[in-house]
């Protein structure tokens, strides 16, 4: 890759969309302190694990220390800013559903680039790169819903959260190859990125908006195996019972310890 810094962040515009993702994450997970009645240290720890805590896991698991989330003091006031500032328009930010999904989808979306690209100037493989992105754009908000114990939101969701982010972990990768092969110039680079977090955005949006969600488990009423209908035999090298015997139809006749017969 050209240079030594993320595409996106080498742009004053997206830095400062980034800047507002920040922000905006750490109100969403300020408010999920709100909603469980806690103190505002808590609040602020949330908002900033929610806003930081996936580039702090990517940048550990890259040895890049110390971790953005705690030395970018930029990143770290945005963060702690957006607690202080939740807590005081919280009733209003409630309110404001569409808006703050759209947010954290561009977020997401962003903070999924860019794990990915940073992870690639470290020189890992397409698929590690991939798992840092990920890691990057969904490790904030679980980090935040284990710590105020809840069902993590990448599970609890049933439309598209972690999907879309795979999405554009992967495509940004066949980017970073295009862009190290010498195929994808620098302002192309940045093109693309920008259409990936498009993506990226269209599809949690349009998921949540038609209730688009993934299949779970496939539904089947008929099993090729035969049920277990005894007890598993206690004891090594025991033999299980004759099939069609009970506990009360043992060969010796006897009966169960009642002295009846079932």
């Amino acid at each position: 890759m050209q240079g030594t810094e993320v595409a996106l962040e080498s742009n004053a515009f997206f830095l400062a969309i980034e800047y507002i993702a920040i922000l905006c994450c750490g109100m969403v997970g300020g408010l999920s302190a709100i909603r469980k009645g806690y103190d505002l240290f808590a609040i602020l720890i949330t908002a900033w694990l929610t806003a930081l805590g996936g580039g702090i896991v990517r940048d550990v698991m890259l040895g890049a220390i110390p971790p953005v989330g705690i030395a970018d003091k930029g990143f770290v006031l945005t963060a702690l800013a957006s607690g202080v500032l939740v807590a005081l328009i919280h009733p209003e930010v409630d309110r404001l559903k569409w808006s703050m999904l759209t947010i954290d989808a561009i977020a997401v979306g962003l903070f999924a680039v860019n794990g990915t690209e940073k992870a690639m100037l470290y020189g890992t493989s397409g698929m590690t790169a991939v798992f840092m992105g990920m890691f990057t754009a969904l490790a904030g908000g679980l980090i935040r819903d284990m710590l105020i114990n809840e069902v993590p939101v990448v599970i609890r969701d049933k439309h598209w959260y972690a999907v879309p982010s795979a999405a554009g972990c992967v495509l940004t990768v066949f980017v970073c190859k295009g862009v190290e092969a010498g195929l994808v110039s620098y302002t192309m680079e940045i093109v693309c990125d920008v259409c990936i977090v498009v993506l990226v955005v269209a599809m949690r949006l349009l998921s949540v908006k038609f209730n688009i969600m993934l299949p779970g488990a496939m539904v089947r009423h008929h099993t090729y195996l035969p049920s277990e209908t005894r007890h598993a035999a206690k004891g090594p090298g025991a033999r299980p019972l004759p099939r069609g015997r009970g506990d009360g139809d043992r060969p010796d006749g006897a009966g169960d310890a009642d002295g009846t017969r079932r």
